[in-house]
């Protein structure tokens, strides 16, 4: 029996001294923090021999991820020169892009942008599907089809893929649960953290979901 791991990791903390929503907004990049947590999950997963055998990285193409990625390749391709493997290099995917939502660019809790004025309540009357933006279900799909297609193109494998806490966190709530609606102040996806999917290459199954947080101390 062969199995396909894919590690979901989340981004690292965005420069953001507005405040804003950044959503799929360009320029947006990770500060000095989020910077220190990729080079932390980067090292953790280099120095892991259960997980530097990783054969490729792919990623949102929002600069945040691909930065993410981008520390993660260079700690993966140091350990493979040191055993004479060619470099990796970086795909991105706009199926594990971040949950569109119609408040981007606003800063929800000050001046116009807020949730409660111009009308803007109309759009957190349910915090469970939302009904701000895109569906849940709609994020889950896209994120299974990404990952099925890739548990076929490396059966045996181990692959990263650089996301976003909604996608993430949607598509596990629906591995675990079959359905991917959850309360959203409930997600335990932090910063830089990784979620490892496991996946049986025969029938497809889904063996064991694993969770660990290498940035946590990061500061």
């Amino acid at each position: 029996m062969t199995a396909t791991t894919i590690h979901f990791v989340r981004h690292g903390k965005v420069y953001n001294p507005d405040h804003l929503l950044y959503e799929r907004l360009p320029d947006f990049h990770l500060s000095d923090v989020g910077r220190r947590m990729a080079q932390a999950t980067a090292q953790y997963l280099a120095s892991n021999p259960q997980t530097n055998t990783i054969a490729a990285v792919y990623s949102s193409p929002l600069d945040r991820t691909r930065e993410t990625a981008g520390a993660i390749l260079e700690a993966l391709n140091t350990v493979r020169a040191e055993r004479g493997e060619s470099p990796l290099e970086l795909t991105t995917d706009d199926r594990v892009i971040e949950a569109g939502n119609e408040f981007r660019g606003k800063r929800i809790g000050h001046g116009e942008g807020a949730l409660w004025k111009n009308g803007n309540w109309k759009l957190v009357l349910n915090l469970y599907k939302p009904s701000w933006g895109e569906s849940y279900q709609h994020i889950a799909a896209r994120m299974d089809a990404f990952a099925r297609e890739k548990v076929a193109q490396h059966p045996g494998q181990q692959i990263v893929v650089v996301s976003h806490e909604s996608p993430i966190w949607s598509y596990r709530h629906y591995l675990e649960t079959g359905h991917p609606e959850h309360w959203m102040f409930l997600r335990k996806t932090a910063l830089a953290s990784v979620t490892s999917v496991t996946y049986d290459n025969e029938t497809g199954r889904v063996m064991s979901i694993t969770y660990v947080d290498p940035a946590a101390n990061v500061k």
